[in-house]
């Protein structure tokens, strides 16, 4: 059985989730923005063994501690989709932008594509490509618990931002339309900031996709 727990990390507050199996104890973290030594205490807490870095896009606020991680662990690094290269070759810049302490360029040991599995443990989980918030955004389904890892697509009652570079706000009503929505209404789905929710919820009264 998957067990999970979500982890908000830095000031922004963003969700970093620590995934796992239960049989193996094999884990997997989602999008560490930052905040190494708290996720490091949750690893050995949860007496798991960190195996994989899922990354659903190149921002800094959801990469920030993954090279670190890695070299820490050796945890494969593997996303998102290579459409998001360009995010993750200025890492520097960003630390800048969104004022970050500096962080080392890095380059995944494997991009994700349509289609692709990935295996932990016993589970498995789906990649959806879903460009918009950044060309090569996914998201990251877990069809046996019904969760949705979503990044910055899909929040509660809101939709991602599309004014950064390579952004586009016609792509990404098109990849939750198109992508999130055709999935069952009662998976949940975990956002990359604040509180998730179920896809029914958000097909019905999300002001943003009327």
């Amino acid at each position: 059985m998957l067990k999970y727990q979500i982890i908000p990390v830095t000031t922004y507050q963003q969700n970093c989730s620590l995934l796992w199996c239960d049989q193996t104890h094999q884990a997997a973290l989602i999008d560490p923005g930052g905040d190494v030594p708290l996720l490091l205490e949750q690893i050995k807490e949860n007496q798991v063994n960190l195996q994989q870095i899922w990354l659903t896009h190149g921002h800094l606020d959801h990469v920030g501690g993954t090279e670190e991680l890695a070299a820490i662990s050796g945890a494969q690094i593997i996303g998102p989709h290579k459409d998001d290269f360009f995010w993750l070759d200025i890492l520097q810049q960003q630390c800048e932008m969104f004022n970050f302490a500096q962080v080392k360029n890095f380059t995944p040991d494997q991009w994700l594509n349509e289609g692709d599995r990935l295996t932990l443990g016993e589970e498995s989980f789906e990649i959806l490509h879903t460009p918009g918030h950044t060309p090569g955004h996914i998201v990251i389904v877990h069809h046996a618990s019904k969760t949705v890892w979503v990044g910055d697509v899909l929040f509660k009652q809101s939709i991602g931002r599309t004014d950064f570079p390579r952004g586009s706000h016609e792509d990404l009503i098109a990849s939750i339309k198109n992508k999130l929505f055709t999935l069952p209404d009662d998976y949940q789905f975990v956002p990359g900031h604040g509180p998730g929710g179920s896809l029914m919820e958000e097909k019905l009264s999300n002001p943003f996709l009327r």
